[in-house]
Order: structure tokens, then C-alpha cells, then sequence
């Protein structure tokens, strides 16, 4: 059975990488329902969050290809983890000022803000999982949208599931980037997740 599945990517930031796992999620059929990249705290090093609409088997097999790529540092797929993922949406709307404070109302509710004020329309900014963002769409649509813009889920794992990345410092002086679990110890294996 198929759902969207999140995957967390952490890849080189160079040219390029985007366009090559993109390719390869498309080589092997899959849909990508979202995708976000941005830079990390580490600016040689860049998060990808993609959700792609496939069963658990075939995320497995995309994660396994993935990680054979060679800007590929570490890539999981959260999905099953608790985590925080939010989106964003700009919604540009018709806004006569006699609808303007119940738009305004209905923004709040959502804890959105208003970002942007014209003689007849507004643009109104929520952030949020994709389940709010959806119903926020929905409730705005008999006012008039006129323009929206929504991008990809960004996610982190909560607490103390997440993998921390610590630098090994060889005796020649080299960095060595290796994944560590909380309270464990040991290094983990990026492809297996084992410890």
C-alpha cells in the first residue's frame, strides 16, 4: 500500500546534486509529491525533504539508490519517526474591504499572518503541516484566490531520535563526518542505521 513517504537527505552543496537525485527518483517511476533543499548549519552541506508517494518496500529501494550517489551523505526515511514538518503557503486573495476582517479572522485562526495589503486583495502567509495548509486552502476558497504559492515540507526528527553528526578528527588532520545515535556511543551506518 502506497502513502507519502518523507525522506531526509543530507548531500554535498554543490551543482548538480539537486538535479541528480531528482533523476533518480524519477529513473525508478516515483512521484514526488514535494521537495525542499536548503542549506544547513553547515554550509558545505545541504538538507533535502522529499516526500514521494510510494509503499514501504519501494521507499526502501529508493533510499538504498539514493545513498549510492556520491554527494549523498546520509539519507533516512522518517516517515515512522516523530518529527516536525512544516510547510508554507502564500495565498493572494480577494479582499473587498468589506470581507477584510473576517479574512483576518479566519488568518488568525490559523496563527497566519497577513504579509502583504492591496486595495482589493491581501496575501496572507500560514505555516504548518500539510493536513492544516489543506484546510486553510479549502476554507479560503469561496473568498476568491487569486494567486498561491506552496512549497515543500522541511523536517526534522524530534528529540532524541535523531541522528547528530559529529566530526572525527583523523591524526592526519582530515575531518571525517560519522553519524552518532544519542546515547549510544558508536557510530551508525548510514545505510543500515545500525549502530
Amino acid at each position: 500500500m502506497s502513502q507519502t513517504r518523507l525522506l531526509s537527505v543530507l548531500v554535498e552543496n554543490k551543482p548538480g546534486v539537486l538535479q541528480r537525485v531528482a533523476s533518480m527518483i524519477r529513473r525508478r517511476g516515483f512521484n514526488i509529491d514535494s521537495l525542499s533543499v536548503g542549506p544547513t548549519e553547515d554550509e558545505t552541506v545541504s538538507r533535502m525533504s522529499i516526500a514521494v508517494h510510494v509503499g514501504r518496500q519501494q521507499a526502501e529501494q529508493a533510499t538504498k539508490q539514493l545513498a549510492k550517489l556520491v554527494d549523498v551523505i546520509s539519507i533516512d526515511d522518517i516517515t515512522g519517526l516523530r518529527n516536525v514538518a512544516h510547510e508554507l503557503v502564500l495565498l493572494r486573495m480577494h479582499a473587498p474591504p468589506g470581507e477584510r476582517t473576517e479574512l483576518l479572522n479566519m488568518v488568525n485562526i490559523f496563527r497566519g499572518r497577513v504579509v502583504d495589503v492591496a486595495a482589493s486583495t491581501l496575501i496572507a502567509e500560514v505555516t504548518g503541516s500539510s493536513e492544516k495548509i489543506d484546510n486553510f486552502i479549502d476554507l479560503m476558497r469561496p473568498y476568491g484566490i487569486k494567486e498561491m504559492a506552496r512549497s515543500g515540507a522541511v523536517a526534522l526528527v524530534r528529540g532524541d531520535q535523531t541522528r547528530l553528526r559529529v566530526l572525527d578528527f583523523a591524526l592526519n588532520g582530515e575531518v571525517e563526518a560519522a553519524a552518532v545515535m544519542p546515547g549510544t556511543g558508536g557510530a551508525v551506518d548510514d545505510q543500515t542505521g545500525n549502530v
